[in-house]
């Protein structure tokens, strides 16, 4: 074996080590791993280890680029309120572990098979807290469902991961294969998920713990008041307070309704809503921002269809009253509070207890606090002002566009029929529902750059260079040589160990850079034993995906890790077994599909 092979082992030895005990970003590590082998390869002039051009050429891999133009797409049905539109009703209001983790996991499992599970875990995040708020259920017995519901389903189409996206890639250009149909590697993942979900649903109830982040056990004492109206000819006129979901809001409720001149204190929840109801809330900031993106619902205030800036530019912001305020002891009306400022207050907290009255009619004391609805401007022009302390803008806080959230759940439905239909490839198909999402205003130019997340492609393409180092410097082709001969040259054995190295490497690294790294491992070992390549590939994308058994093998692991409360062996506890038996699935049913020969 070459001393490039050798070289390029230690590379990937020590980029395994360091994402296994954290000591550096992903992305920084897989590019310095790669900087490595790049300047190694040119001190000593070496053809089996790429040069800087052939480095960098996985940049421009299709599958890595289709990830890209995603996360737009992704960013379109967020910002329109698209996605919460679609989960709410699906979500309901189980009593039940059971129960609850079936209404979270079918529907994660479906949306991750079209969109990128990343951003759908997030967006559950928030209502999994709500709804274990409201039934007193353990968040613990549903996050990890949650993430590993996310994973199962992404692996059933060619677009639910960019794992899959990044194998296809590979595929075209370094094979003679086609092209993998939309929804083929469900001939495979889509038993995973059955098995998979039937697992999680009959054994959680000993294998996952009963336990509660801090999170959950800390209250904001920042108490805001706040009124919205409800629409006239919005969705929640008719309801019910419980059917609208504003019985047991998270860090938030229901103080009083105001109609046609009445107030109707400690309202019950049978109570039917109107359509100009004027709803006063109390509550944290986080939740009034979720309030704000509510469909049917809007600021109670008229002064925000008067400001300058489109709603769609607009943020919510606080800000202190300092004591230098021209407006304190006025009310917010007499003050003239959005002439002078350009900004609509939409609630005040005032010493953690609420301030009782209409917001126009609240007298402005030094010390309130202030919920702002504005252009995200006014941070830099109040920031260093003396008449505000603590300027600052509300994360994620942009008012949802709802008015085109058909348009966005339209234009991913014809994404993905013109994919499937094959009328368009990945790619194209892709660009161009992102490119709608922009031209139809489902987001923003600057919005659809912001969600680009560029460190999960500095991780797929780094990864695709030390890839292509292990196949030029042979040390792919010496470790497959070194599988098949522990295999015996079987190729269920071989594809057995290919799966378990693969996934191996998920659980220690990122799941695109397990996949990168072994496939021209699996390559050469297909190409030595003469048979179909087909069922390597199905065994690499899935077992890249599955990675339960450690919170740092996939993004969305992690994600749920603080909030679930979880410590690093209840993963592996729960997630060792869910493994073995999607391992299972896969090597016995790839070979069956697609015939070694």
């Amino acid at each position: 074996m070459p001393w490039e092979a050798w070289f390029t082992f230690a590379v990937v030895a020590v980029i395994v080590a360091g994402l296994a005990r954290n000591w550096a970003a992903p992305d920084a590590l897989l590019l310095g791993g790669l900087t490595a082998l790049v300047v190694v390869g040119m001190l000593f002039r070496s053809e089996r280890l790429p040069a800087a051009g052939d480095a960098v050429a996985g940049f421009g891999n299709e599958g890595l680029v289709t990830v890209g133009v995603l996360f737009v797409v992704v960013a379109g049905l967020v910002r329109t309120g698209a996605m919460t539109m679609v989960t709410q009703p699906l979500l309901g209001r189980p009593q039940t572990v059971p129960a609850a983790q079936t209404r979270v996991m079918l529907p994660v499992a479906g949306l991750s098979a079209f969109l990128n599970n990343t951003p759908i875990v997030a967006m559950f995040l928030p209502v999994i807290d709500d709804l274990c708020k409201r039934t007193g259920l353990s968040p613990s017995k549903l996050l990890i469902p949650l993430s590993y519901a996310s994973i199962l389903g992404g692996v059933c189409t060619l677009i639910g991961t960019s794992t899959n996206l990044v194998v296809n890639g590979l595929v075209i250009t370094q094979t003679r294969l086609p092209s993998l149909g939309m929804f083929e590697p469900a001939w495979v993942a889509f038993p995973c998920a059955i098995v998979g979900i039937g697992y999680m649903l009959f054994f959680s109830r000993w294998l996952l713990p009963e336990r509660r982040s801090a999170m959950h056990l800390v209250a904001d004492p920042r108490q805001y008041t706040v009124e919205m109206l409800v629409k006239p000819a919005g969705p929640l006129v008719g309801q019910s307070i419980e059917e609208a979901g504003l019985r047991h809001l998270t860090g938030l409720y229901l103080a009083e309704i105001e109609r046609e001149g009445e107030i109707l204190p400690a309202v019950g929840p049978q109570e039917r809503l109107r359509a100009g109801d004027r709803l006063v809330f109390v509550g944290v900031v986080e939740s009034v921002v979720e309030l704000q993106k509510m469909r049917g619902l809007e600021p109670a205030t008229d002064q925000i269809f008067k400001l300058d800036a489109p709603r769609r530019e607009r943020c919510l912001i606080e800000a202190v009253v300092s004591d230098r305020c021209p407006l304190t002891y006025k009310t917010i009306r007499a003050g003239r509070f959005r002439t002078v400022y350009n900004a609509a207050v939409i609630a005040v907290a005032r010493s953690g207890r609420r301030v009782p009255g209409k917001i126009g009619d609240i007298i402005l004391l030094p010390g309130d606090t202030l919920l702002l609805e504005a252009h995200s401007a006014f941070v830099e022009q109040q920031r260093n002002s003396r008449e505000f302390f603590l300027v600052s803008q509300v994360q994620d806080s942009a008012p949802p566009r709802h008015e085109r959230a058909w348009a966005a759940l339209a234009i991913l439905a014809g994404m993905v029929t013109a994919v499937t239909a094959g009328l368009l490839p990945m790619l194209a198909g892709a660009m161009l529902a992102a490119a709608l999402m922009v031209l139809t205003r489902c987001c923003t130019g600057s919005e659809a750059r912001q969600s680009i997340d560029w460190s999960v492609l500095i991780v797929i393409g780094a990864a695709l260079g030390i890839g292509q180092a292990m196949d030029r410097s042979g040390a792919a082709a010496a470790l497959a040589s070194g599988v098949i001969r522990l295999a015996g040259g079987n190729p269920w054995l071989v594809l057995l160990a290919v799966y378990l190295i693969t996934s191996l490497f998920t659980e220690l690294i990122t799941n695109n850079a397990a996949a990168v790294l072994v496939f021209p491992l699996a390559l050469a070992a297909s190409r030595t034993l003469e048979v179909s390549f087909m069922p390597f590939v199905i065994a690499i994308m899935v077992a890249a995906s599955a990675s339960f058994a450690t919170p740092i093998g996939y993004q969305t692991n992690l994600m749920v890790y603080g909030p679930g409360g979880y410590r690093f062996t209840d993963y592996l506890r729960f997630g060792l077994p869910m493994n073995l038996l999607v391992m299972t699935v896969t090597v016995l049913l790839a070979p069956w599909i697609w015939s070694f020969r």
